[in-house]
């Protein structure tokens, strides 16, 4: 006997908000957990042509922290789009100058290429800081350490 599966439409998707704090983080294992939760994996309701995640709010930023030597090894690389216009910067000159940036390239690269990891992506809300502007939301905390 088969069982029906069913869909939820995205307008029909119950979103929550979390919050997580990254101070004394790994970058790499925090970043699967948002990316994680900015999918809908956590839910039952999970379906991979559907943005059914949460929105995810992160503090600090600038206090998570990476592994070995990557702070000095690490490069990222962007192209001014001029000859000879490559950039490259180690992950502390990129934490000096945006903090958030290290943590949204992180996270992008774990959600699905296209329009439905865009629309994933802008769920995720970066502060540097302990304060955030979605009080009114009443996010919940999200443990990332177990």
């Amino acid at each position: 006997m088969y069982t029906r599966s069913t869909t939820v439409a995205e307008a029909n998707a119950n979103r929550n908000w979390w919050v997580v704090d990254l101070e004394n983080e790994t970058l790499g294992r925090a970043a699967t957990r948002i990316a994680h939760i900015l999918r809908g994996k956590h839910k039952v309701t999970y379906t991979p042509h559907v943005d059914d995640g949460d929105f995810v709010i992160v503090l600090n930023a600038e206090k998570v922290h990476l592994t070995g030597n990557k702070w000095e090894n690490k490069r990222y690389f962007r192209h001014t789009g001029y000859v000879g216009g490559l950039k490259e910067a180690t992950a502390a000159e990129v934490r000096k100058r945006h903090p958030d940036f290290l943590i949204r390239k992180a996270v992008k690269g774990m959600l699905p290429r296209g329009p439905l990891g865009r629309q994933q992506l802008r769920k995720l809300k970066i502060y540097t800081g302990s304060e955030h502007p979605h009080a009114a939301q009443q996010p919940q905390t999200l443990k990332l350490s177990d």
